[in-house]
Protein backbone atom coordinates (compact mmCIF):
# COMPACT_ATOMS: atom_id res chain seq x y z
CA UNK A 1 0.00 0.00 0.00
CA UNK A 2 1.72 3.01 -0.82
CA UNK A 3 0.70 6.77 1.05
CA UNK A 4 0.84 10.53 1.25
CA UNK A 5 0.27 12.62 4.50
CA UNK A 6 -0.37 16.25 4.23
CA UNK A 7 -0.13 18.78 7.52
CA UNK A 8 -2.39 21.58 8.07
CA UNK A 9 -3.78 22.98 11.41
CA UNK A 10 -6.60 24.83 12.71
CA UNK A 11 -7.52 26.09 15.90
CA UNK A 12 -10.96 25.89 17.40
CA UNK A 13 -12.53 26.81 20.73
CA UNK A 14 -15.39 24.19 21.94
CA UNK A 15 -17.37 22.96 25.35
CA UNK A 16 -18.14 18.83 25.78
CA UNK A 17 -21.38 17.98 27.64
CA UNK A 18 -20.92 14.71 30.45
CA UNK A 19 -18.95 14.55 33.54
CA UNK A 20 -16.62 12.37 31.57
CA UNK A 21 -14.88 15.23 29.91
CA UNK A 22 -13.97 17.36 34.18
CA UNK A 23 -12.91 20.94 32.89
CA UNK A 24 -13.45 20.38 28.92
CA UNK A 25 -17.21 21.22 29.85
CA UNK A 26 -16.39 24.98 30.05
CA UNK A 27 -15.07 26.61 26.75
CA UNK A 28 -11.76 26.10 26.13
CA UNK A 29 -9.40 26.40 23.33
CA UNK A 30 -7.15 23.76 20.89
CA UNK A 31 -4.95 23.75 18.48
CA UNK A 32 -5.16 20.69 16.45
CA UNK A 33 -2.50 19.45 14.25
CA UNK A 34 -4.31 17.95 11.22
CA UNK A 35 -2.73 15.09 9.21
CA UNK A 36 -4.34 13.73 6.15
CA UNK A 37 -3.04 10.09 4.74
CA UNK A 38 -4.01 9.32 0.91
CA UNK A 39 -3.79 5.61 0.47
CA UNK A 40 -3.69 3.29 -2.63
CA UNK A 41 -2.93 -0.37 -3.90
CA UNK A 42 -0.78 0.93 -6.96
CA UNK A 43 0.58 4.55 -7.96
CA UNK A 44 -1.14 6.45 -10.70
CA UNK A 45 0.48 6.74 -14.63
CA UNK A 46 2.95 9.31 -12.87
CA UNK A 47 3.67 7.30 -10.28
CA UNK A 48 2.25 9.47 -7.75
CA UNK A 49 -0.73 8.64 -5.10
CA UNK A 50 -1.97 11.87 -5.35
CA UNK A 51 -0.85 15.31 -6.04
CA UNK A 52 0.13 16.51 -3.46
CA UNK A 53 -0.35 20.12 -3.86
CA UNK A 54 -4.24 19.43 -4.31
CA UNK A 55 -4.38 17.46 -1.54
CA UNK A 56 -3.05 20.33 0.91
CA UNK A 57 -5.56 22.42 -0.76
CA UNK A 58 -8.51 19.87 0.04
CA UNK A 59 -7.10 19.66 3.58
CA UNK A 60 -7.14 23.45 3.59
CA UNK A 61 -10.39 23.38 1.90
CA UNK A 62 -11.97 20.65 4.93
CA UNK A 63 -10.16 23.13 7.67
CA UNK A 64 -11.59 26.83 6.42
CA UNK A 65 -15.25 26.80 7.84
CA UNK A 66 -13.55 25.81 11.08
CA UNK A 67 -10.42 27.76 11.75
CA UNK A 68 -10.71 30.38 14.13
CA UNK A 69 -14.35 29.25 15.28
CA UNK A 70 -16.03 27.94 18.37
CA UNK A 71 -17.56 25.00 16.85
CA UNK A 72 -20.51 25.24 20.01
CA UNK A 73 -21.59 27.97 17.16
CA UNK A 74 -21.65 26.03 14.56
CA UNK A 75 -25.15 24.57 12.76
CA UNK A 76 -23.75 21.40 11.71
CA UNK A 77 -22.40 20.63 14.81
CA UNK A 78 -25.43 21.12 16.95
CA UNK A 79 -25.85 18.61 19.87
CA UNK A 80 -22.57 17.19 19.21
CA UNK A 81 -19.51 16.47 21.42
CA UNK A 82 -16.70 18.14 18.98
CA UNK A 83 -14.04 15.56 20.08
CA UNK A 84 -11.25 15.26 18.51
CA UNK A 85 -12.10 12.10 17.48
CA UNK A 86 -15.48 13.49 16.06
CA UNK A 87 -13.45 16.17 14.09
CA UNK A 88 -11.60 13.65 12.44
CA UNK A 89 -13.90 11.89 10.80
CA UNK A 90 -15.99 15.11 9.88
CA UNK A 91 -12.48 16.33 7.82
CA UNK A 92 -12.22 12.95 6.59
CA UNK A 93 -15.61 13.10 5.36
CA UNK A 94 -15.16 16.15 3.62
CA UNK A 95 -11.66 14.96 1.71
CA UNK A 96 -13.87 11.79 0.46
CA UNK A 97 -16.47 14.24 -0.58
CA UNK A 98 -13.42 16.20 -2.53
CA UNK A 99 -12.18 13.63 -4.06
CA UNK A 100 -15.30 12.28 -5.77
CA UNK A 101 -15.83 15.95 -6.60
CA UNK A 102 -12.61 15.31 -8.90
CA UNK A 103 -11.16 17.90 -6.77
CA UNK A 104 -7.90 16.07 -6.17
CA UNK A 105 -7.24 15.19 -9.71
CA UNK A 106 -8.95 12.24 -11.89
CA UNK A 107 -6.22 10.02 -10.80
CA UNK A 108 -7.15 10.30 -6.95
CA UNK A 109 -10.40 8.57 -7.60
CA UNK A 110 -8.35 5.34 -7.46
CA UNK A 111 -7.72 6.45 -3.76
CA UNK A 112 -8.83 3.60 -1.69
CA UNK A 113 -8.62 5.43 2.21
CA UNK A 114 -8.47 8.24 3.34
CA UNK A 115 -7.27 8.39 7.18
CA UNK A 116 -7.07 12.02 9.45
CA UNK A 117 -5.26 12.47 12.47
CA UNK A 118 -5.72 15.49 14.92
CA UNK A 119 -2.73 16.11 17.16
CA UNK A 120 -4.12 17.58 20.54
CA UNK A 121 -0.48 17.77 21.57
CA UNK A 122 2.98 16.27 21.54
CA UNK A 123 1.73 13.25 23.48
CA UNK A 124 -1.94 12.43 22.76
CA UNK A 125 -3.62 12.31 19.18
CA UNK A 126 -6.93 10.55 17.83
CA UNK A 127 -7.89 9.67 14.26
CA UNK A 128 -10.63 8.25 11.72
CA UNK A 129 -9.60 6.41 8.53
CA UNK A 130 -12.22 5.82 6.21
CA UNK A 131 -12.68 3.80 2.94
CA UNK A 132 -13.33 6.23 -0.58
Amino acid sequence: MFSVTVRDHVMVAHSFRGEVFGPAQALHGATFVVDATFRRRELDADNIVVDIGLATTALGAALADLRYRNLDEVDEFAGENTTTEFLARVIADRLVAAIHAGELGEGARAIGTVAVELHESHVARAGYERSV
